[in-house]
């Protein structure tokens, strides 16, 4: 009689660390305001289209041959921000992203780009 109790025991604790995993869980997941919420998906939208400028200046950078210089376009940024993590960008957005990593990737030296238009 006492094995069972110890393995009826050992049943419920589990049940109820399974129980608070799914509420700890939902409370990760789920942000606790709107306005956070919002902040959050503003600031990851900033970041990819940063990262799709990033990916677009490395791709024209292998697209290069040697001593040409690279050019970069805006329609490359938007065409990453979309395949890669399906944004749909203005090309003014896409511009001002381009113009940031672009000054952060020390690019005036090889590269050549029409976000400054």
């Amino acid at each position: 009689m006492r094995h069972d109790l110890g393995g009826l025991l050992f049943v419920a604790l589990g049940l109820v660390l399974v129980a608070v995993g799914f509420v700890w869980r939902g409370r990760v997941l789920r942000p606790l305001s709107a306005k956070r919420a919002n902040a959050a998906a503003i600031r990851d939208r900033s970041r990819s289209l940063l990262r799709s400028a990033d990916m677009a200046i490395g791709e024209a950078r292998r697209r290069a041959a040697r001593g040409e210089p690279v050019i970069v376009r805006v329609d490359d940024v938007t065409r990453v921000a979309s395949g890669h993590y399906g944004l749909d960008v203005e090309r003014e957005e896409a511009a001002v992203a381009l113009r940031q990593r672009y000054e952060a990737a020390d690019c005036r030296r090889d590269c050549m780009t029409d976000a400054f238009d």
